[in-house]
């Protein structure tokens, strides 16, 4: 019951702040016209129309990007002050990070739905059939999963929002130096081993597969098992981070 509370109250937030929502279902459309229809004409596909290689690195890109949403809701309810209320108030512990977790899943979930439908307006289709493009879709939301446990963290380390701001300097080349927009044999060979065990590549690779959709192997072995590490970063993630999120709330002063 404690979860849901907090769960209801930022579902409550966005809908009072409508800007916020807004942004975040309104940033992944910008960017797949973005790259689909200005920059898609420039690019090379390894199999047919660049859109087909480009959607799942888009729904790769946005549920990475989400850390960062994570992380600045996390810091402003602790400059706030609502951290400091909740722990004052006679409720489990867990229910405020749990809570911002299933809040951002909701959120996260529906910015896959959006998406998912731009992609179909434009033309991009799933050739892998429903189970298989569900798995696609249990891939992007475990990432998603597994990320919000770093957005927790870093968003009760950075000392204020101005500072959280500064995290696209994480998030940028995190998914730029990846397989989302080309291939990792396009790269110089040093960066293209980088971008191979960047984990979003191996999410990136893992759904182009199950979707059907054009893949581009340099016959490495990350990306040669891009669906067993798909499972295996975002897992290590969550057993890192999620008890450093844990600690670090538990640290906070009262």
């Amino acid at each position: 019951m404690d979860c849901w509370n907090v769960v209801r109250r930022g579902l409550v937030h966005y809908q009072r702040q409508p800007v916020n929502i807004v942004w975040q279902l309104g940033f992944p459309i910008l960017s797949v016209l973005l790259y689909a229809y200005v920059f898609g004409g420039a690019m090379k596909s390894p199999g047919g129309d660049y859109r087909d290689y480009l959607m799942p690195g888009m729904f790769v890109m946005t549920m990475a990007f989400g850390f960062m949403n994570t992380a600045m809701n996390v810091v402003a309810d602790a400059q706030h002050g609502v951290i400091d209320r909740f722990r004052s108030m006679p409720m489990a512990p867990s229910a405020v990070v749990s809570g911002r977790g299933v809040t951002d899943i909701i959120v996260a979930m529906a910015e896959l739905l959006i998406l998912a439908l731009t992609a179909l307006a434009i033309g991009w289709r799933s050739d892998g059939g429903f189970l298989a493009s569900a798995g696609a879709f249990g891939l992007l939301v475990l990432l998603r999963f597994a990320l919000i446990w770093v957005g927790v963290w870093l968003g009760l380390i950075v000392p204020n929002q101005e500072a959280a701001g500064g995290l696209f300097a994480v998030a940028f080349p995190l998914t730029m130096v990846s397989s989302i927009f080309v291939p990792t044999s396009s790269m110089p060979g040093w960066l293209g081993t980088v971008a191979a065990w960047n984990p979003i590549s191996s999410t990136a690779g893992a759904t182009r597969e199950l979707f059907g959709n054009p893949v581009a192997s340099d016959g490495s072995w990350i990306q040669e098992n891009a669906l067993l590490m798909a499972v295996v970063w975002p897992v290590v993630l969550t057993a890192v981070f999620l008890p450093l999120a844990v600690r670090r709330f538990q640290r906070l002063s009262r």
